[in-house]
This record gives structure tokens, C-alpha cells and sequence, in this order.
């Protein structure tokens, strides 16, 4: 009974054993599985975290791009390689909302990741993806994530596909998709402020969108929209410092700066490129006929048709007034007559309100067959353009050789004759410099005009240190603006531009301590001073033979309207009209820098004086005109 009651005691503690260890097999199942499920979690948590660092990341970086400055297109590529590289995103691109001259709406390519389905794209398309308008299919998810604002997301890349490129055959898009490893196309609309501005359309190998990947593209968007709205600015800037304000083409500035680099490429590959001059013809008859808001009518008509006309390289631009340049690179005689010539048919095939229509008379020029110098083509082709003027208007004339340009030799021998003669108290030094500018002018690669306002510019400076470089070229440019507004000819306005070359000269001999006087001056300052347009016309200029018609613009250019100038007193049509051009444009010049005695205007308080005086000394015509191309015109 002993050894029963002693196996029976053994077999329950085996049993408690047995029971005691499946219990703790069970207990050591369970933590097994409560760290299989810990470890998954924190990998999960991990990866979250990983994302949410990227998402900060990629959104700092979108940040720091508002920061720099950038032009959109830069931005916008910057963007589309954050969701390419950096969130694995198999493709990414950004379209905008165009419209074509219909007003019908498309969407262009602003940017686009690459892939190999995207390269098979440009294998069947005759254009670039760039230039390639995408229709805007309206009941597409595409259209519909942009009006309704929200994310959208879809499995048939197939169907986005043939909305994009109708034309595509069922084989070609199967051969763009068979590399491609992406299942799912999402669509985000992107907006300017409150107006639409495109999408981003990116694609993934995920079988849809979670809410965390909808929340980032979300956030990520918001971002953009605020990249897109500080690059527009930037882009607006800068092209309203490149682009004539009331016809949208590019300005005088860009004009001259483009034309100097063409000119430099035409030189170093021997190839020709072409200039088209033009200028509405009876604008100031419309002005007088119709108002002004007809004449900026018929001007914006024209700015319209060069840029229609125009290819993409070639750069239209209104050069002031009614007057405008176009730049044709690599562009003969021949090619550039044809031209312009179906530039002045559309023109005259024009139907405007009210006007009914309106003609342009035109001159062509060619670089390397005309001329080689830049100041000597441009005069070139305003001399043609001047001739299809004479002739009859509405029609294309071609530049004609020459071996000096009029106006600017005369300015030319007259400060060589100036200098030489020692006709002016000019240091030994300065007169040796400026005369080496002035030969200068007959090497090839020197712009004669600049040289030639240099030269005024360093001249004026000997007796006015306040005297700003450049002064003399704007004075010529707004001149020159006003006399074509005034519809003065060709002739008028070359001993116009000469005349602003030389009617201060006289103020050399004044003593510079009466320029720098900040005190009131005294009577016989004053009588002094206003010597000085005799001066400069009998003294310094009237032994020089051939601008003896320039003397009498510089004699009578401080002769006001009603008789109270000097020094002749003389009064209304007495005065040459273009020495009431020089008398107002020296006086706008005069306002806009500061003196001993006074600050700087502003341009609204000058137009303000000038409307003062109007009718005394300057004529009323003259003033509305010279107000109009003031606050119309680029003259900087």
C-alpha cells in the first residue's frame, strides 16, 4: 500500500509538473505573440514617422523655394522632382489651365517627370509634351477635381490616357502602358489666389489613395499654391519691366538690350537677321477724330498682330507711340520684305469699331546686308519706314545702303570741331578723351548714338555735378516721342535730336558756383544765365557751316508760349515748334533731379506744374501730348 500511496503522490506531482510547465508554454505563447505584434507596430509607427519626416521635409523644401525667388517655370520643376525622387511617386507632372485666341480652354505641360511610359509618349507624338495642348475634357476627373476642389484618385490610367491624346489607337495606348508599373492616378487641384490654376497628377504601384497619403497631397498642395502665388508675383515683375504696359509686347528696353545680343551671335555665325519698323499711320487724326481711347484701340490692334504674326523666337516690341520693332533672327532682306509685308495686309484687314480701320507704313532692314553696326540699322530702317510714309503710307519700303547715318555725322563733326577748336573752356584731358570717343565711332563695333550721349553727358557734367549719366539719351528718346506724336517729319525731328545735343552747351561758359547757388539768384545771375541760349547759338555754335538750322531751335528754346520768355520775347507761332520741345523736356528733366535749392519731383507733381503753365509757356497742344506720352510711354 506504501509503494501505491508513494507512485499515486509521484504521479500528482508529475501531473502538477505537467500542468505547471503547459502553462507556462502558453504564457510564453502569448508574449511570443504580443512582441510579434509590438514589433509590427513599432515598424509600422516607424514608418509612419519616416513619412511624417519626409512630408515635413518635402514641405520645407516647398517653403524654401517661396523663399528664393524663383522664376515658376524653376519652382514648378523643383515640385514635380520632390514628388518624382523624394515621395517615389512613378510620375509626377503639372498642367495649367490655358486658353487659345477662342478663348476655348487646354492644358499645357508646366512640368513633367520622366519614365519609360512617358518617353513612348514622345515616340508617337510629333510635338513635344511641352508644346502639346492637352484637351480639357469637362466632365473628365480631371476637370472635375479642379472645379470641385477636391482630390480625386482612379484605377483607369488607360482612360486618362485616351482623354489626354484622343488620336492614340488602342494599340499605341497599350504600348505606352506595357512598362508601366503604376496602378493607381490621383489628380490635385492647384489654384492662383482664387483663381484656377491646374493640377498635379502623380501616379503610384498602390491599389488606391490612403487618408494620410489624401491629407499629405492636401497639405502639400496648399504649399504649392502659396509657391505658385509668390513665383507669379516674381514672374509679374519682372515682366512688367520687360513689357510696354498698354499693349502687352515687349518694351523699348528689352528691345535694345535683345537687339546688341543678336547682333553679337549675327557677327560670330555670319548670319543675317532682319528688322521691321513700322508706325500706325494717322494715329493723331484718329486721336482728334474718334478720342484717345481709339488710338490706343488702333495701337493695341497692331501690338495684337505682331504678336500673331510673329514666330516664337522673334521679339515684337512697341518702341513708343505709335512706333514699333520687330526682330527677326535669321532672317534675310528677301524673307523680311515678305514679312512685313503680310504684317501690313493684316493690319489693314483690321475691322475696329468705330474707326472702321487703320494702315501701317513699314520698313525692313537686314543686318550684315544693310549695315553692320546696330544704331546705324536702326536708322536705317526708320529712314525706310519714313519713306513708305512719304510715299503715300500703307505700304512695306526696304533700307537703302548709306555710308553715314545724317544727323548723328553732323553731331559727330560738330563736337570734333568743338573740341578741336577749343571753342569751349574744356580741360586739355577731357577734350583728349572725348575726342578719343569720338573716333572711336568709326570702328564697327562702337553704337555711335551712345557715344554721342556720353559725350553731352561728361560735358553738361563740367558745369552741373548733379547732372546724371544717361540724362541726354532720355531727353532724346522722350523728345523724339512727342515730335512723332505732333506727326513732325523725318527732317524736323533729325535737327530736333541735334538740337538736344547741343542747346545747353552755352551754360559752360556760366560760372559753376550760379549752378550749385543754393541762395536766390541775383538779377544779374539771372540776366547771366539767360544769355546762355545766345551764347551757345552765336558764339560757340554759329561758326560751324553745317548746323546753321539747328542755331535758331537753340536761340529760341527759353521763348515761352505767351511772349515772357527770352531772350527775344517772342511768342506762340514765332517760336519753332521744336524749341517748345526742347524748353519742355528740359524743364521735365530739370524736375525730376534734386538741386542745391530743392529735392526732386515726382512725376504726378511735374505733370501738375507743366498743366500750370499750359497756354503760357508752352502751347496747350503741346502739353497734352507731351502729358499723354509721359504717362503712356516708357522714356527711362
Amino acid at each position: 500500500m506504501n509503494i501505491f500511496s508513494g507512485f499515486k503522490e509521484l504521479l500528482g506531482q508529475i501531473n502538477k509538473l505537467d500542468g505547471s510547465i503547459y502553462l507556462k508554454g502558453k504564457d510564453f505563447a502569448d508574449v511570443y505573440a504580443k512582441n510579434i505584434a509590438l514589433e509590427e507596430e513599432i515598424a509600422a509607427r516607424t514608418k509612419e514617422l519616416e513619412q511624417a519626416n519626409q512630408t515635413i521635409l518635402t514641405l520645407n523644401s516647398v517653403w524654401d523655394m517661396m523663399n528664393s525667388s524663383q522664376p515658376l517655370s524653376s519652382m514648378l520643376d523643383k515640385i514635380v522632382s520632390i514628388l518624382h525622387e523624394d515621395m517615389n511617386y512613378h510620375y509626377a507632372g503639372i498642367l495649367k489651365i490655358e486658353y487659345d485666341e477662342n478663348n476655348n480652354s487646354y492644358f499645357s505641360v508646366k512640368s513633367s517627370s520622366s519614365n519609360k511610359s512617358i518617353d513612348k509618349l514622345f515616340e508617337i507624338m510629333n510635338e513635344s509634351l511641352e508644346t502639346y495642348k492637352l484637351p480639357y475634357v469637362s466632365n473628365s476627373i480631371v476637370v472635375k477635381a479642379i472645379s470641385e476642389r477636391q482630390i480625386f484618385s482612379t484605377p483607369d490610367l488607360k482612360g486618362i490616357i485616351k482623354m489626354f491624346f484622343p488620336f492614340f489607337s488602342d494599340d499605341q495606348i497599350n504600348y505606352v502602358m506595357s512598362e508601366m508599373n503604376s496602378k493607381t492616378c490621383t489628380v490635385v487641384p492647384l489654384y492662383n489666389g482664387k483663381e484656377d490654376f491646374g493640377c498635379v497628377i502623380v501616379s503610384s504601384d498602390r491599389d488606391g489613395i490612403t487618408d494620410t497619403e489624401t491629407n499629405f497631397l492636401a497639405l502639400f498642395a496648399n504649399q504649392i499654391e502659396l509657391a505658385i502665388t509668390v513665383a507669379g508675383l516674381f514672374e509679374e515683375v519682372k515682366k512688367q519691366a520687360i513689357t510696354d504696359p498698354l499693349t502687352g509686347i515687349f518694351n523699348r528696353r528689352y528691345f535694345e538690350d535683345n537687339i546688341l545680343k543678336e547682333a553679337e551671335r549675327s557677327l560670330r555665325l555670319k548670319q543675317p537677321f532682319s528688322l521691321i519698323s513700322m508706325d500706325l499711320d494717322y494715329l493723331k487724326k484718329i486721336n482728334d477724330t474718334y478720342g484717345h481711347q481709339f488710338g490706343d484701340l488702333a495701337i493695341k490692334t497692331i501690338a495684337n498682330v505682331l504678336k500673331r504674326e510673329a514666330r516664337s523666337i522673334d521679339i515684337p516690341a512697341r518702341i513708343g507711340g505709335e512706333e514699333f520693332n520687330l526682330l527677326l533672327p535669321g532672317v534675310d532682306s528677301r524673307g523680311a520684305v515678305i514679312a512685313a509685308e503680310r504684317i501690313r495686309k493684316s493690319i489693314e484687314n483690321q475691322a475696329l469699331d468705330t474707326i472702321g480701320g487703320i494702315t501701317a507704313s513699314v520698313g525692313v532692314a537686314t543686318f550684315l546686308e544693310h549695315s553692320d553696326r546696330i544704331d546705324e540699322l536702326m536708322e536705317l530702317a526708320d529712314q525706310a519706314m519714313y519713306k513708305a510714309k512719304l510715299n503715300g503710307r500703307n505700304q512695306v519700303q526696304i533700307a537703302q545702303k548709306q555710308n553715314e547715318i545724317n544727323w548723328q555725322k553732323v553731331a559727330v563733326e560738330t563736337f570734333m570741331d568743338i573740341l578741336t577748336k577749343k571753342r569751349i573752356p574744356v580741360d586739355d584731358e577731357t577734350a583728349r578723351i572725348l575726342n578719343q570717343k569720338l573716333q572711336k565711332i568709326k570702328s564697327e563695333d562702337v553704337n555711335s548714338k551712345d557715344v554721342l550721349y556720353s559725350i553731352v553727358d561728361i560735358i553738361s557734367q563740367t558745369y552741373n555735378q548733379m547732372y546724371k549719366t544717361g540724362t541726354t539719351k532720355s531727353k532724346i528718346i522722350l523728345a523724339v516721342m512727342v515730335a512723332k506724336k505732333l506727326d513732325l517729319p523725318k527732317d524736323e525731328i533729325d535737327k530736333l535730336k541735334l538740337a538736344i545735343l547741343l542747346y545747353d552747351i552755352g551754360n559752360i561758359m556760366i560760372p559753376e558756383e550760379i549752378f550749385n547757388k543754393k541762395e536766390p539768384l541775383t538779377d544779374e545771375e539771372k540776366n547771366l544765365i539767360k544769355q546762355h541760349p545766345v551764347i551757345a547759338a552765336r558764339e560757340i555754335l554759329k561758326p560751324i557751316s553745317n548746323i546753321q538750322d539747328i542755331i535758331p531751335i537753340i536761340e529760341s528754346h527759353h521763348e515761352n508760349w505767351n511772349g515772357e520768355g527770352y531772350p527775344g520775347k517772342k511768342s506762340g507761332i514765332e517760336i519753332p515748334v521744336t524749341s517748345q520741345i526742347v524748353l519742355l523736356v528740359d524743364a521735365f528733366y530739370a524736375m525730376t533731379q534734386d538741386r542745391p535749392y530743392r529735392q526732386a519731383y515726382d512725376i504726378d507733381e511735374i505733370v501738375e506744374i507743366i498743366k500750370s503753365e499750359s497756354g503760357k509757356q508752352w502751347n496747350e497742344k503741346l502739353v497734352e501730348d507731351f502729358i499723354y506720352v509721359v504717362k503712356n510711354e516708357s522714356i527711362q
